[in-house]
């Protein structure tokens, strides 16, 4: 199987590039990357700019695309600039993929995601659900995590403190309110492109704790 994976870099991301290189199903991933990724023999990571990607590439033909790519507004800086990158890029690379014929689509997308909500964040995560459904694709998948566990390059304070707060907590906890392990989103992304079930499908927090 050949999967494309957007967002190798991330830390959701990078959990996914390590599961599907050591996985005998997965015979190649293709990721492009706006960074250079460590080399493996089942990778080829193209350098990309997300504002110019390249329409004619052959790689964009694949059995599935998981895409990991996503920012927070501090680090996005706008609405502007996180709707770019949570909703424009996502929804690019999904028509880019769709036009070349691969059938199978993965979304690392968020709790609460919902096209008509009053907040920005979960207004823009459900939009790009909503779109994602109009793109042809035979399986699409939507895994909505809550607050998500693991080491980051960036240090992000306020979510260090919530993840503290909701790991303390969390045998007290329905199960959708409990911390996320990266690796637990990972493997449910991984497992939901490789069986390509037909139709529209939603993982919830709940089973990612």
């Amino acid at each position: 199987m050949k999967l494309l994976l957007v967002g190798a870099s991330g830390l959701v991301g990078s959990h996914v590039l390590q599961r599907a290189l050591a996985d005998e199903r997965i015979s190649e991933v293709v990721a492009p990357s706006r960074r250079a990724l460590d080399e493996h023999p089942k990778l080829f990571a193209p350098l990309i700019d997300f504002e110019q990607l390249p329409a004619d590439a052959p790689w964009w033909q694949a059995d599935a695309v998981i895409c990991t790519l996503g920012t927070t507004m501090k680090l996005a800086g706008s609405r502007e600039a996180f709707r770019r990158v949570d909703y424009d890029y996502p929804l690019a690379v999904a028509k880019l993929a769709r036009q070349h014929g691969t059938p199978t689509y993965a979304l690392n997308s968020a709790v609460g995601a919902d096209a008509t909500s009053r907040f920005f964040y979960n207004r823009v995560k459900g939009e790009l659900e909503r779109d994602l459904a109009g793109c042809g694709f035979t399986s699409v998948t939507h895994v909505r995590p809550g607050l998500i566990s693991g080491p980051r390059q960036a240090f992000r304070a306020g979510e260090r403190t919530g993840e503290w707060v909701l790991k303390a907590l969390g045998p007290l906890l329905p199960r959708n309110w409990r911390v996320n392990p990266a690796d637990n989103i990972a493997l449910a992304l991984l497992e939901a492109a490789i069986a390509a079930q037909p139709g529209v499908h939603v993982i919830r927090s709940g089973a990612l704790a």
